[in-house]
C-alpha cells in the first residue's frame, strides 16, 4: 500500500498500547503468533476482522509501520498492530551467521538454543543448539503449506515447532530438550490469556473462558492473581492462565 495504512486506535482508549517492536527482523521474519487485546472488524477488503483472543499468524511487520499481516482460520489479511500483543521470541536471532550463533552458544548448557535466517537460502531458517561439548545446526524445513519441520512433526508456527521440542528430544542420537537461555529475564506481566474456563465460586473471584485476555492487576501472591476481564475485576488462580510477555 502506497502511503500506508491509517492507524487505527481500539475504542474507548484515549491512547495507543505500547507493544514491542522488533528491530532486526526482515521481512521474511518466520511466522510469529500473537494474541489479540482487542475485537477488530475489517472496514477495507485487504483487512481482516478477529475477536479479542483470536492467535494469528504475523507473516508479515515490515511494511507499514502501523499494521502488520496476519492469518486466522486461512484468511490473511492486515490487522493493526495496537490491537495485538506479539508473543516475543528470546530464542530468535534474526540474521546472522553460523559461527556467530555458535559463539553465542559455545559452553553453554546442553539445550541451549536459538533460531535464525539460513545464511544459504533467504527466507529459510535454521536452529543451532548447544549440545554442550558443541553446537549443532538443524535446518528448519517448509512443506508445500508453508508448515514448518526438522523432523517428521510438522508445524503451523515456529512457536509450536520450538514448543514440541521442549518436551521431545530435537536430537536422535541423544537426548537434548530446547531450554531458554539461563539468563533470560521477563518483566512482570500485564497480560494473561486464558487456557480454561474459570466459573468463580465466590464474588470476589473473576469468571472468564479459554481464550478470553486478562488485564492483570496484582500477580504478588503466587495462589492468586488479581485481573480485571469484561470490565469485573476479580481474583483467580494463576494456572488457568498463560501470561503475555511484553
Amino acid at each position: 500500500l502506497s502511503g500506508g495504512k491509517i492507524t487505527v486506535c481500539p475504542c474507548g482508549l484515549g491512547s495507543f498500547p505500547s507493544f514491542p517492536s522488533f528491530p532486526g527482523l526482515s521481512f521474511q521474519s518466520p511466522r510469529m503468533e500473537a494474541v489479540a487485546l482487542y475485537s477488530f472488524r475489517a472496514t477495507e477488503g485487504d483487512e481482516l476482522s478477529f475477536q479479542k483472543g483470536d492467535i494469528l499468524k504475523i507473516t508479515n511487520m515490515e511494511d507499514d509501520p502501523n499494521w502488520y499481516t496476519a492469518e486466522l482460520l486461512n484468511r490473511k489479511g492486515y490487522v493493526p498492530k495496537n490491537y495485538i500483543n506479539v508473543r516475543p521470541h528470546i530464542w530468535f536471532a534474526g540474521r546472522i551467521s553460523r559461527q556467530v550463533a555458535e559463539g553465542r552458544l559455545r559452553h553453554r548448557e546442553c539445550g541451549a538454543f536459538l533460531v535464525r535466517e539460513s545464511e544459504s537460502a533467504p527466507g529459510e531458517f535454521s536452529m543451532s543448539v548447544s549440545y554442550g561439548d558443541h553446537v549443532q545446526h538443524f535446518k528448519i524445513l517448509q512443506d508445500v503449506g508453508s508448515q514448518y519441520f526438522v523432523w517428521d512433526e510438522v508445524f503451523t508456527s515456529l512457536n509450536q515447532l520450538v514448543d514440541f521440542y521442549r518436551g521431545s528430544s530435537i536430537a536422535k542420537e541423544r537426548t537434548v530438550y530446547l531450554k531458554d537461555p539461563e539468563n533470560s529475564h521477563r518483566q512482570r506481566p500485564h497480560y494473561a490469556q486464558a487456557l480454561y474456563d474459570f466459573n468463580p465460586q465466590h464474588s470476589s473471584q473473576l469468571g472468564f473462558v479459554r481464550g478470553d485476555v486478562i488485564d492483570l492487576l496484582d500477580c504478588s501472591d503466587s495462589q492468586r492473581w488479581k485481573g480485571r476481564c469484561h470490565g469485573r475485576m476479580g481474583f483467580f488462580p494463576p494456572e488457568y492462565v498463560q501470561p503475555i510477555y511484553h
